[in-house]
C-alpha cells in the first residue's frame, strides 16, 4: 500500500466532498436527479413559505445577473394574475434551475435551493449519504490524533450537514469541526483557502487538502496548503503530468500522521 506521510506542521485536514469522500454516482445519480424530478413539485407545495420564496429572489437576482450569457432564464416577477401567474414564475424557476444545473453551475443561489430540497428528502427518510468505506474510520483516527477536520464544497453548507447528519454511516457531523462553500470564495481560487486558513484561525501550512479535483489541488497549492488528490473509481481520470506531479492516495487510510506514531 502506497502511504503518505503527512507534514508535522498539519493541523488541520480539509475535505472535498464529491469524488472525495462520497462516490460521484451517488451526487450524480441521485441527488443531482432527484431536484430536476422533484424541483416543480417542492416549489408548488412550498411556494408560500418564507423560506421558499428567499430561495426564489436570490434565483431571480441571479438570472438578472446570468441575462447576458447565452439560453439564460429569466424568472419573471408576479404581473398579479392569479393561478396563471402562479404556474407561469413555478415553470421559470424549473427552467432556471434545470438550465443551470445542465452547465454544471455553483452559484449560491442553486445551492441554496437544492439544500432545502435534500433537507426534506433526508428529514422524510428518503434518502441516506454514501461515503467510501475508509472515510469515518479515517477522519476518527485524525480526530483521536488531535487533528482538526472541516469540510470545503462547492455544495451549501446545509446540504453538507445534511449529508453527514443522515448518512449510511447514522449521524457522523460530530466528527466534524466545522463547515465552508462557496460564500468564502469559489474552490478554484487560492484566496479561498486563504481565507478559510484565517477563520480557523491557523497558517495555511498548517493545512491539508484532500480533493479530487485538480485545479482546486493547484488553487489550495497557490496558498502554500499542503495538497493530496484522491483516486477514486468514477473520478475523472489525470493527465500523466498530474500523476507525477501531485502527491495522490486511493485511500484515506494512506495517509500517514508522524503525530499519532
Amino acid at each position: 500500500m502506497v502511504v503518505l506521510s503527512v507534514p508535522a506542521e498539519v493541523t488541520v485536514i480539509l475535505l472535498d466532498i464529491e469524488g472525495t469522500t462520497t462516490p460521484i454516482a451517488f451526487v450524480k445519480d441521485i441527488l443531482f436527479p432527484y431536484i430536476k424530478e422533484n424541483v416543480k413539485e417542492y416549489l408548488q407545495t412550498h411556494w408560500e413559505e418564507e423560506e421558499c420564496q428567499q430561495d426564489i429572489n436570490l434565483l431571480r437576482k441571479q438570472a438578472e445577473e446570468d441575462s447576458h450569457l447565452d439560453g439564460a432564464v429569466p424568472i419573471p416577477a408576479a404581473s398579479g394574475n392569479g393561478a396563471d401567474d402562479l404556474q407561469r414564475m413555478i415553470q421559470a424557476v424549473v427552467d432556471n434551475v434545470c438550465w443551470q444545473m445542465s452547465l454544471d453551475r455553483k452559484t449560491t443561489a442553486l445551492k441554496q435551493l437544492q439544500g432545502h430540497m435534500w433537507r426534506a428528502a433526508f428529514k422524510a427518510g428518503s434518502m441516506k449519504a454514501e461515503f467510501f468505506e475508509d472515510v469515518v474510520p479515517a477522519v476518527r483516527k485524525w480526530r483521536e490524533a488531535g487533528m482538526k477536520v472541516y469540510i470545503y464544497s462547492s455544495g451549501s453548507v446545509e446540504a453538507q450537514k445534511l449529508l453527514f447528519g443522515h448518512s449510511t454511516e447514522g449521524d457522523i457531523l460530530e466528527l466534524v469541526d466545522g463547515h465552508f462553500d462557496t460564500k468564502i470564495g469559489h474552490k478554484v481560487e487560492s484566496e479561498s483557502y486563504r481565507k478559510i486558513a484565517s477563520s480557523i484561525g491557523c497558517s495555511t501550512n498548517n493545512i491539508l487538502f484532500l480533493t479530487d479535483v485538480t485545479r482546486e489541488a493547484s488553487a489550495a497549492e497557490e496558498a502554500d496548503v499542503h495538497v493530496a488528490v484522491v483516486v477514486r473509481p468514477g473520478n475523472a481520470g489525470l493527465t500523466d503530468d498530474e500523476k507525477t506531479y501531485f502527491s495522490l492516495i486511493t485511500s484515506f487510510s494512506e495517509l500517514y500522521l508522524p503525530s499519532s506514531a
